[in-house]
C-alpha cells in the first residue's frame, strides 16, 4: 500500500530570459566549450608557413603538417579535391607572394592551417594579384583575414569543429516522486510528461517505467555537418562546484547525422527516462524546497565531417555547459518574483 505520495517537479537555470513559469533559459547559457584544438602544430608558423623540414623528397607528404580536409559523411557530398602547387603555395589558399596568373584579380586567402579555416571566427581574406617585376605577378596581402586567437585551445576563438552553434531543449524538468510503504520512506526520479504549455509528473506513483511518451523535443544549430551524441546529465550536487563523484539522477541521449552546417536540424525526441539511483533521488528530494538540488550537464560525443572527433581531447564525453535547477519552492506562483526564481521555464536553449 502506498502512503504520503509527495511530488516535486524540477525547475532549471539556464540564464536570464524567462519564457514558461517551470524552468529556466536563456539565449547564452548552453556556450560549447569546443574540443581541444590546437592553435598551432610542430613545424608550423602561426601563419600558416612551413619551415625547413617538409617537402625534401619526392616521397615526402607534401602537407603532412596541414592535411587537406577529408571527408567523415554523412550526406553525399565528396571530400575535397586535394590541393595542387607546393607545400609553400598550394593553390587553395592564395598566400602573399606566391604565384598568380592575371593582374587585378581579387580571390579568397587563407594562410593559417586548413582544419581551421571557416571554423569558430576564423574566416578568409581577400588578396589581389599584383606585378612583382616585369616578369612576374603575385598575390598581395591577405586582408581581412581572421586566424585562430593566439594561445586558444577550445572554443570558438581557436576555430575548431562543435564550436559555435545552439542546442534547444524544450523541456528540462524532471520528477522526483516520494512514497511510503511497509519497508519505509523511498524516492523515485523519472522524467515529466509535456502536457500543453505545462509539464507534469507520471499518473503512477510509484513510477515502474519511464513514461512512453518523449521527454522532449529539441534542435541542433551547429557550424560543422557530422554525426553527434547529445546527452542531459542531471547531477544532485552544487553547480557552483560540480563533482564527478556527484551522483546522476538521469542520464537521456540523441544521436544521429547532422548534414547542413548552421542550419537548425529538428534532433531526435529525447525519450522518456526512469532514474535508477533511488539513493540519488532521495538525496536531490531532501535538498529544502528554497535551494537548489542540482544541475544539469550538456553533453556531446560524435565525429565531424572533416574526420574530426568531438570529445574531451581524450576519447571521452565532452561536457559543454552546465545549467542550474531552480529551487522548488519557484513553482509557486506567489515566488515568481524572487530572485533565484524570475529565470525559470521549463526549457532550456543558448548559444555555444
Amino acid at each position: 500500500m502506498l502512503l504520503s505520495p509527495k511530488i516535486h517537479v524540477g525547475l532549471v537555470v539556464v540564464g536570464a530570459v524567462a519564457a514558461l513559469v517551470i524552468a529556466c533559459g536563456s539565449d547564452s547559457g548552453s556556450e560549447f566549450g569546443g574540443g581541444e584544438v590546437d592553435a598551432g602544430s610542430s613545424g608550423v608558423g602561426p601563419d600558416g608557413s612551413f619551415g625547413s623540414s617538409g617537402g625534401d623528397t619526392e616521397d615526402e607528404d607534401l602537407y603532412a603538417n596541414d592535411p587537406p580536409p577529408k571527408w567523415c559523411g554523412p550526406g553525399d557530398d565528396p571530400a575535397p579535391p586535394p590541393p595542387g602547387g607546393t607545400e609553400q603555395c598550394p593553390d587553395d589558399k592564395n598566400k602573399p607572394g606566391c604565384g598568380c596568373t592575371t593582374l587585378g584579380e581579387k580571390a579568397a586567402c587563407w594562410t593559417g592551417l586548413r582544419k581551421h579555416r571557416n571554423l569558430g571566427i576564423c574566416k578568409d581574406g581577400e588578396t589581389t594579384c599584383q606585378q612583382k617585376n616585369e616578369n612576374s605577378l603575385v598575390w598581395g596581402p591577405c586582408e581581412g583575414q581572421v586566424l585562430p586567437a593566439p594561445g586558444a585551445t577550445k572554443g570558438k576563438e581557436a576555430c575548431g569543429c562543435f564550436s559555435a552553434g545552439q542546442w534547444k531543449i524544450a523541456n528540462l524538468s524532471p520528477c522526483t516522486m516520494s512514497f511510503t510503504d511497509g519497508s519505509g520512506t523511498k524516492v523515485n526520479a523519472v522524467s515529466t510528461i509535456v502536457d500543453g504549455d505545462t509539464v507534469r509528473c507520471p499518473d503512477q506513483n510509484p513510477p515502474t517505467a519511464a513514461p512512453a511518451q518523449p521527454w522532449s523535443t529539441n534542435t541542433l544549430n551547429v557550424d560543422c555537418a557530422g554525426h553527434f551524441k547529445l546527452c542531459l546529465r542531471i547531477r544532485q550536487g552544487v553547480f557552483e562546484s560540480p563533482s564527478a563523484n556527484d551522483c546522476v539522477l538521469a542520464e537521456v541521449c540523441a544521436e544521429s547525422d547532422y548534414k547542413t552546417a548552421n542550419v537548425e536540424q529538428a534532433w531526435p525526441d529525447l525519450p522518456g527516462w526512469l532514474g535508477k539511483d533511488q539513493a540519488c533521488a532521495k538525496k536531490w528530494n531532501d535538498v529544502p524546497d528554497d535551494k537548489s538540488a542540482g544541475y544539469a550537464e550538456m553533453i556531446v560525443k560524435g565525429q565531424s565531417v572533416r574526420c574530426d572527433a568531438i570529445d574531451d581531447g581524450k576519447g571521452g564525453d565532452l561536457v559543454f555547459n552546465r545549467t542550474k535547477y531552480c529551487p522548488r519552492s519557484c513553482n509557486e506562483a506567489a515566488n515568481a518574483n524572487l530572485p533565484e526564481c524570475v529565470s525559470c521555464q521549463q526549457s532550456g536553449q543558448g548559444q555555444f
